[in-house]
């Protein structure tokens, strides 16, 4: 599987916020989105513009690989 952009990786976020918007008081991100914003968070901090997908921790790399399963078959 090839790197995972910054760009991508905030597109992804935005795909499951939009699908599961914030609740809340607190307005909590869903549970991909915020498995997702971790690693966008360092890939900020750190200046990074891609990472591996084998460098997400498990509950954001399902995520991950859920967006991209949904986001292939919308396009087709």
């Amino acid at each position: 599987m090839s790197d995972i952009s910054i760009t991508e990786l905030e597109a992804a976020i935005n795909f499951w916020r939009n699908r599961s918007p914030s609740s809340g008081d607190e307005l909590t991100l869903c549970r991909e989105a915020n498995a997702l914003s971790k690693p966008y968070a360092l890939m900020i901090v750190q200046r990074r513009h891609s990472m591996s997908p084998e460098g997400l921790e498990p509950i954001a790399r399902v995520a991950w690989e859920s967006y991209v399963s949904l986001k292939n078959s919308l396009k087709n």
